[in-house]
């Protein structure tokens, strides 16, 4: 287990997650609309009706994993940079 751990989580690219667009880039118009200035659209939208957000966001589709490394899958103290 240990060996296959090892090298599965030394596979390229490194770490679990990608991140990758939803949307189309593949030009300067899909940035801007994605960017500026077509990103104030949704916005204000939002800004008026807040449960919008959902709707024009991916808040609700994500998961904050935050940890200071002290206690790792009962691993103890680790430490910020193995944890």
């Amino acid at each position: 287990m240990r060996e296959k751990s090892l090298q599965y989580h030394a596979l390229h690219p490194k770490g679990k997650i990608e991140v990758v667009p939803t949307k189309p880039t593949e030009d300067s118009y899909d940035l801007s609309l994605a960017y500026s200035p077509g990103v104030a659209y949704p916005c204000l939208e939002i800004k008026d009706s807040p449960e919008l957000v959902y709707e024009y966001t991916n808040k609700g589709n994500l998961v904050g994993i935050i940890t200071n490394g002290t206690a790792i899958l009962g691993l103890g103290d680790i430490g910020a940079l193995a944890g």
